[in-house]
């Protein structure tokens, strides 16, 4: 290998900074990966584990304007926001409301798209090169409807889906029981994705992946990044432990606690926000499932995984410091039983994690106004595991200052 042409210091071990320095490794950069908890010990621990390819629908469009007041009345609803985060979360949902717009709405739609179709050709060559295609199970997803009323209404988004290419089945009856035996008869009919893809275990999959990067020549430090600095030449950051460390570029990959260390280093106000997100994995055995089952309209997935079923979603709105609210884990599982005849629900763990989250569900993808060579590369929102290896694509070619894989205007960190 040749000598490396960048020292490259990636905050955050979460997903998208280890796609980050897998693929700033395989270009021969000197890649350190700094993060206080260790390799996807957080936010990317308990995710739903799932390649959404097809997920190009943002979640600010005019249908949910309708829908989001009668959700924000039901505390352990889809989607939810904690009364005493409200005043806080003000200026978010003004962004949230304006990325409903028509306008907005297509424009994240065409960077969505994009972004995904880059997503998958980047991850489906990066999990080859890696040599953990074993780890990926290819059994599609099955949203499901509890009428054809329910259908009927989501026919906009499978059609936006169709003009982009996506493959998908509209399953009733026989069709629908191959698909998924042992669902309650409540749900009429459902939407077979064959291209959704799943992965082992999150956590197990991300380890898998920094273990290829780690062997390309990347280093972890476990510490915590009290501060960024940008005086002088070359980006630094200041540790807990009181020492700095420079390098010739600085990513910042940090998800939901980005914006805290951006703060005193930038005139940008990135609308940053948190998406909680809550599950309960029961043991393996607890129900036989085939693949990754979509409750649309109660916004929580249930996920086989070789370390059991996870059963988690939902949005909840309250920042990173309020404590979690385990009933919405609760409820959900509840749910699940209902929709499972069937289903075991003892002896599972509860998990919540942070989802990083922007008003028109693009990430932020560029350098720091003040200094470009300080890039960014965080708000992922529920995509994270999806959008990583893309994310990490377009973070290397920044580094490397060749033009992006794609075009990343709608991705800009001051497009607020």
């Amino acid at each position: 290998m040749t000598s490396p042409r960048f020292s490259v210091t990636v905050i955050g071990a979460g997903i998208v900074g280890i796609a980050t320095a897998a693929l700033l490794s395989e270009a021969g950069h000197a890649v350190t990966v700094i993060d206080r908890s260790g390799i996807a010990e957080e936010t990317s621990k308990g995710n739903a584990a799932a390649f959404a390819f097809s997920d190009i629908m943002p979640l600010a469009s005019p249908k949910i304007m309708t829908k989001a007041p009668k959700w924000l009345l039901d505390p352990l609803g889809p989607l939810s926001i904690r009364p005493s985060y409200l005043p806080r979360l003000t200026p978010w949902l003004w962004q949230f409301w304006k990325a409903s717009m028509p306008s907005r709405f297509e424009t994240s739609i065409s960077a969505q798209s994009a972004l995904m179709r880059l997503a998958e050709a980047e991850m489906m060559a990066l999990v080859e090169r890696a040599g953990i295609e074993t780890m990926v199970r290819h059994d599609g997803s099955l949203e499901l409807y509890e009428s054809e009323a329910e259908l009927k209404a989501a026919e906009p988004g499978w059609r936006r889906r169709a003009d982009a290419g996506i493959a998908f089945e509209h399953a009733r009856g026989d069709r629908l029981a191959e698909l998924q035996p042992g669902l309650s008869r409540q749900f009429a009919a459902g939407t077979f994705v064959p291209g959704w893809k799943t992965v082992s275990d999150p956590q197990s999959f991300a380890l898998a992946l920094w273990a290829y990067a780690e062997r390309l020549g990347a280093v972890f430090v476990r510490d915590e990044v009290s501060a960024i600095e940008t005086g002088g030449g070359s980006p630094s950051v200041r540790l807990r432990n009181g020492m700095s460390r420079q390098s010739d570029r600085l990513v910042l990959c940090a998800g939901a606690w980005s914006t805290r260390l951006l703060k005193p280093v930038t005139r940008l106000r990135i609308p940053l926000e948190t998406e909680r997100g809550y599950n309960t994995t029961l043991p393996p055995g607890a129900f036989p499932l085939k693949r990754q089952l979509i409750f649309g309209n109660h916004g929580f997935v249930i996920t086989p995984l070789e370390t059991g079923i996870r059963v988690g979603g939902a949005v909840e709105l309250a920042g990173l410091d309020l404590p979690p609210n385990y009933a919405r884990s609760k409820t959900m599982l509840e749910k699940a039983a209902g929709f499972l005849p069937g289903l075991k629900t003892d002896g599972g763990t509860e998990w919540m994690g942070f989802r990083p989250s922007m008003p028109d569900s693009l990430p932020v993808v560029g350098a720091l106004p003040e200094n470009p060579a300080i890039l960014l590369g965080f708000g992922n929102g529920h995509l994270g595991l999806t959008q990583s290896a893309a994310m990490g694509r377009l973070l290397a070619d920044l580094v490397e200052q060749t033009p992006p894989a794609i075009n990343i205007a709608a991705l800009r960190p001051d497009r607020f």
